[in-house]
């Protein structure tokens, strides 16, 4: 990848980084609230991390390949994509684990997008909250291997020089 191009994907993942951390700042504040407000702002910022991360994946994906035919399956293809590594494109950006944890996170938005009578039921929002709380270090090392494995391109594709 062109060094200008690999600086403006970095700076754009970074903003988006500090993105996501805002959002898991407020879901800590939010999940302190126990009453029925709380519970909703809670949902919300569940509702906005996906949101968030998925933001993450099109900077990655218009980047890189950016062809995804199906527009009915968008989300989930797009999440998808993130596992899967391109030869001669990108690494994979997702690990399996996290994969698993957004997909359940892509649900939650869903059912929350999309489901105007639905009463929030505090032992699913807890099992969203709690696989949110895993993802957050996971994503992060999972980030770290993906910005890494340009740098170890360009180590090897850079030209030794031999100091006699």
């Amino acid at each position: 990848m062109e060094k200008e191009k690999l600086a403006v994907l970095k700076a754009e993942i970074n903003a988006q980084v500090k993105e996501i951390e805002a959002i898991y700042i407020r879901i800590e504040e939010r999940k302190r609230k126990r009453d029925q407000a709380g519970l909703e702002s809670l949902a919300y910022q569940l509702h906005n991390l996906y949101c968030a991360f998925e933001d993450l994946f099109k900077i990655i994906a218009e980047t890189f390949e950016n062809h995804i035919q199906d527009k009915g399956k968008y989300h989930l293809e797009l999440l998808k994509r993130m596992t899967i590594p391109i030869e001669g494109v990108r690494p994979h950006f997702l690990s399996e684990e996290c994969f698993f944890l957004l997909d359940n996170l892509r649900s939650f938005r869903h059912l929350f997008r999309h489901a105007y009578s639905y009463e929030l039921d505090r032992r699913k929002l807890k099992i969203v909250l709690d696989d949110a709380i895993a993802l957050q270090g996971m994503y992060q090392r999972d980030l770290n291997a993906f910005l890494n494995s340009f740098a170890t391109r360009a180590t090897r594709r850079a030209p030794t020089i031999n100091r006699a």
